[in-house]
């Protein structure tokens, strides 16, 4: 099989479309970035795309609150389509403004509000991934299924622990306790912060918004989705972390090769292994 097209949208705000595509691309992904409008006007179709990423951002300016707006536009234009492929054997992904566009949208559980400390928070943090224990449900099972094996997510695939970094102002992940429940009952919570070796390093707490249970992305539809608030298309290289010189020190002196990538790409990586 071909390597999957990834559609990265784009416009009113978004702005990590480029970093997100080159991410996608460097996991061996076909990209297009596209304006919401020429989805909305047919000059692109979302079902000509195996993979959905909505980036990162501030659409709208967040004027009416993270996501909101842009997820209005999707609804009222693009909800037949986006369900369509939803609701096939396809991937997305919603990276911080994309996540909450999700939540919004109601394609992911939950809500984001505005962090604990009241302000635009910017900085790494050390997360671990859910349990994945078992397969994650294939629509289609064929010989990409083999790639799943033993994850409860696509995009997990391989992944315990990572750190990435954080830019947001509204990234309090919370919800009712139906919900949580419902989300631990089907182990779709994705990521939870932990205090790891970055949070160490810096004399960070662990948690940089108080999101409820620590939770920082989820899932959705049998695992197929993805809603994060950490940035993994800004740590796929080494040198990106924060503490790569005394990692690199380490390396060096325990006689080891330096890495060329870093944890982020793994997740890409995953989506575009999900097809292959």
């Amino acid at each position: 099989m071909t390597n999957p097209k990834a559609i990265i949208l784009s416009g009113y705000g978004l702005n990590c479309e480029e970093e997100t595509a080159f991410a996608f691309q460097l996991a061996g992904a076909k990209t297009d970035i596209v304006h919401i409008n020429d989805l909305i006007a047919g000059i692109k179709k979302l079902a000509n795309y195996q993979i959905l990423a909505v980036p990162g951002g501030f659409s709208y300016g967040d004027d009416t609150g993270s996501g909101k707006a842009y997820s209005n536009k999707l609804r009222n234009h693009l909800k037949e389509d986006l369900q369509n492929f939803l609701a096939k054997d396809k991937l997305a992904i919603g990276i911080c403004n994309g996540f909450q566009i999700l939540t919004n949208l109601n394609v992911v559980p939950g809500a984001l509000t505005f962090n604990d400390n009241a302000r635009y928070t910017v900085r790494w943090v050390d997360l671990k991934a859910a349990d994945n224990s078992r397969m994650a449900t294939r629509i289609n099972p064929g010989k990409a299924a083999q790639a799943v094996q033993n994850s409860i997510s696509p995009w997990l695939t391989g992944i315990t622990k990572l750190s990435l970094p954080i830019a947001h102002g509204e990234g309090k992940f919370i919800a009712d306790k139906q919900t949580l429940q419902k989300l631990k009952d089907q182990n779709a919570i994705a990521f939870t912060y932990d205090k790891g070796e970055i949070c160490r390093y810096q004399s960070l707490p662990a948690n940089p918004n108080g999101a409820t249970q620590d939770i920082a992305g989820v899932l959705g539809y049998n695992g197929r989705v993805l809603g994060m608030m950490p940035h993994p298309e800004r740590a796929v290289f080494f040198t990106q972390l924060p503490n790569w010189p005394m990692l690199k020190e380490k390396l060096v002196r325990a006689n080891k090769p330096l890495p060329s990538f870093g944890p982020g790409l793994q997740i890409f990586k995953n989506a575009v292994g999900y097809f292959l």
